[in-house]
This record gives C-alpha cells, structure tokens and sequence, in this order.
C-alpha cells in the first residue's frame, strides 16, 4: 500500500447507519483517501452524482472515482443504485467502479450483484486491510466494460481461462456483446 498515493481520490461512500458510515470514512482517511463524500441512502447518492455533473462547485467535489454502497438500505438500496448507476440515460458516471458493501455475501447475494454490474463486493465485517484489497483490485485489475442485451457493466470474468473445447452454452452470440470500453488498452 506504501506504493500508493490516494490523495487525489474521491469516494462517495453510502451508508444509512451513522456509525457504519463514520467507520468507513475512517477506514478510507486512514488509507490517504483525499476526498470523501457520504450519502445516507441511495437516492441521496444519485442526487449527489447528478448534482457533481450538473455543478460540480456546489457538489464540492469534481468527480467520484469511486462508490462504495452498502446493500441494504432503505428507501433506495445499494442494488436499485447500482441499477441506476449503470443503466439510466440519467447516470454521469456509467463506468465507475462500484464497491457493495453487505453483510449477506453468499453466493446467491454476489451473483446477483454481479449481474447488475458490480465492480467488487465487501463484506462485513470489514476492516482497513479488506477495503485496501477491494480498492487494489479496482486500481490493479481493471476490467473492461460489456454490453450485452442483458447486461452492462465490468466483464463478469475475473480470469482468462484459455480455449473452451466443449460446447457453447451462451445464449447470446459474440456478435451481439459490444466491448463499450477496454481498460487494457486505456
């Protein structure tokens, strides 16, 4: 992490617990975050992405890098803002790499997350060292973004797993993916 200088990083972090929200700030300060930004629910996360595009001196902030959202919250949740954050026409920020932060990650709960275009999931409870490795993986392994008829968002495949000889058992074609965006040759 000594390698690392997160000074001119802005996070928007989403949490409607108060003491939650405090911990994670804290988390982020300690890792040299230089910006950090707290929304208490999802619809005051989309107020505020919307605020920083439309003026982003009242917003104070120029731009998020990063979102970090717990899952379960209420009115909006994490999930309805991920959705929000990677499919409305509504959305500045379509490619921002977004952290759901909950305290149900069982496989079920990640893949789900991971269809609606999740970047990385953190689990509760965390601490200093897991959002370090959570932001690493952002910053070190970037993946490109897909669209497909069904999905948008950070290629879902972690690994290159070589040639496939079985059959193929996509539903859709490679024809009909768009690669939107290519971190690797950014």
């Amino acid at each position: 992490m000594s390698d690392y200088n997160f000074e001119r990083f802005s996070v928007l972090v989403v949490e409607d617990n108060r003491y939650l929200q405090s911990l994670m700030m804290q988390s982020l300060k300690a890792l040299g975050i230089g910006t950090i930004m707290a929304a208490n629910d999802g619809g005051d996360a989309i107020d505020m992405l919307q605020m920083m595009a439309k003026d982003p001196m009242k917003a104070g902030v120029m731009n998020y890098d990063i979102v970090m959202a717990n899952w379960q919250m209420s009115p909006i949740d994490g999930l309805m803002l991920l959705r929000w954050v990677r499919r409305s026409k509504e959305s500045p920020q379509r490619f921002i790499p977004f952290i759901m932060v909950t305290g149900y990650a069982d496989r079920d709960k990640v893949q789900e997350a991971r269809d609606m275009g999740v970047t990385e999931i953190l689990a509760k409870p965390f601490s200093v060292s897991s959002i370090a490795q959570r932001l690493l993986q952002v910053i070190d392994r970037p993946r490109q973004f897909v669209h497909t008829p069904n999905y948008f968002g950070p290629d879902r495949r972690r690994q290159d797993v070589g040639r496939h000889d079985g059959p193929c058992r996509r539903k859709i074609t490679e024809d009909e993916i768009d690669i939107v965006y290519d971190f690797s040759t950014a």
